[in-house]
């Protein structure tokens, strides 16, 4: 959530990035009227309940007539301060809820419009030009059949729809990609972690998925646990309801955990092959740092981003996500897409997220410096989400047979191999 005390002084930046993001501007504006009757109810309980303390004092040192029109006075005041507490609970609760509904202030510099209106700051690697070197290109489904890698039609027998099965090389190349992308990060400083798959509401909410990203995720009803759909939720909950010692900043973490999708409005969208599943495991970095450093730990996560996938030998391009593409924590988003070249554009591979103060505001996670204490900045980056990737080795790096080329980095997790042949059949 933002500081509501940056909302009283500016609330036409809220507006602005409210705007900015598509979303409602008119809840800025019933956000402000909810907290000024939870100042003004705060102050009238406040001087209701001094009254009441006088009055107190006065009526054990009245008698008769006197004493009793005090205790009369007292009663009626007794109603007042209970209306009053009433009033100021209810203004606290609407103010609460609206300012849960508030998404992050967007960063100045974030382009502004929908999905298509994104600015690509670089790229990197060289396409690939398939019919100079005399072939077709096949898809990924096509190589991970040939392969044995890939069985999305048992995961559709087993599961449904968007499900699958990794086998053979699949299943070592999954390995492969985790265990590397690990060792990039715990080499980078990164502090290893398996975290759960479901958590509590307040995990969920309190990071920021309970709102836009709510139809996404799935929600198991008896226990009132949600699976996550990244790592993210339980890695910035580690510290919920915590002061952390500013001279243990920044902390980083590198999570790895299945993810958990619906899928939401994505009817007919990637329906072949594992691009856009319901389940896939993912290697997540995450940060907590001091707010006026979030921008260059912002810059940092890409970098290790653009590091692994340079070292997996793919083209890709950074672009600068636009305002109204942003996810509801973020303030600034950068995206890495990779080249696919049988869907002749770039995808989406990696995300990095500047979340500010946002997140640390709603899990209660602050920071100690010099005996004062106030929200920290938290960032998260997907280092690698194993499906989409494996997506684009296969289709960057196919040969003429149906075998793919490994990309070096990965050679020591697969025993040396340098290629993935075609099973017989």
């Amino acid at each position: 959530m933002i500081d509501l005390r940056l909302l009283r002084e500016d609330p036409d930046r809220v507006r602005a990035s409210q705007r900015a993001r598509g979303e409602d501007v008119a809840l800025v504006d019933a956000l402000l009227s909810a907290d000024e009757r939870r100042r003004s109810s705060g102050v009238r309980f406040d001087e209701l309940r001094a009254e009441q303390k006088s009055l107190g004092k006065l009526i054990g040192r009245a008698t008769g007539d006197d004493k009793a029109e005090l205790l009369k006075k007292a009663e009626q005041l007794k109603a007042d301060v209970k209306a009053a507490d009433a009033e100021r609970d209810a203004a606290d609760t609407e103010t609460q809820e609206l300012l849960l509904k508030l998404s992050n202030l967007v960063h100045p510099d974030v382009p502004v419009g929908g999905e298509e209106d994104f600015v690509t700051l670089e790229t990197h690697g060289s396409i690939r030009d398939f019919a100079a070197e005399g072939f077709e290109p096949k898809d990924h489904l096509e190589l991970g059949q040939l392969l044995g890698a890939i069985d999305v039609e048992r995961g559709a027998k087993v599961s449904g729809s968007r499900f699958y099965f990794l086998t053979g090389v699949g299943a070592l190349l999954e390995l492969a990609l985790v265990n590397a992308a690990m060792a990039q990060a715990t080499a980078a400083g990164f502090t290893p972690m398996l975290t759960p798959a479901l958590v509590r509401p307040q995990s969920m909410a309190g990071t920021g998925f309970l709102g836009q990203a709510a139809q996404d995720v799935y929600h198991l009803d008896k226990d009132d646990l949600y699976l996550v759909g990244t790592s993210e939720v339980a890695l910035a909950a580690y510290h919920m309801d915590e002061i952390l010692e500013a001279d243990k900043l920044p902390m980083r973490y590198a999570g790895f955990s299945p993810c958990f999708r619906r899928e939401a409005g994505s009817h007919g969208k990637d329906t072949r092959g594992i691009f856009r599943v319901h389940q896939f495991d993912k290697v997540e970095m995450f940060s907590y740092v001091a707010p006026e450093d979030s921008q260059e730990e912002h810059k940092r996560l890409l970098e290790w981003e653009k590091q692994w996938l340079t070292s997996l030998e793919l083209p890709f391009r950074v672009i600068d996500v636009a305002s109204g593409d942003l996810g509801s924590s973020a303030a600034r988003k950068y995206d890495c897409e990779a080249w696919i070249p049988t869907q002749g554009k770039y995808r989406e591979l990696t995300s990095t997220s500047d979340c500010t103060e946002f997140q640390s505001r709603r899990l209660q996670i602050r920071v100690r410096e010099d005996k004062k204490v106030r929200p920290l900045a938290t960032l998260n980056g997907t280092l690698c989400a194993v499906p989409r990737t494996i997506v684009a080795i296969l289709e960057n790096h196919q040969q003429p047979d149906g075998s793919v080329r490994v990309p070096e980095v990965l050679r020591p997790y697969l025993g040396g191999r340098e290629i993935l042949e075609p099973v017989a059949k």
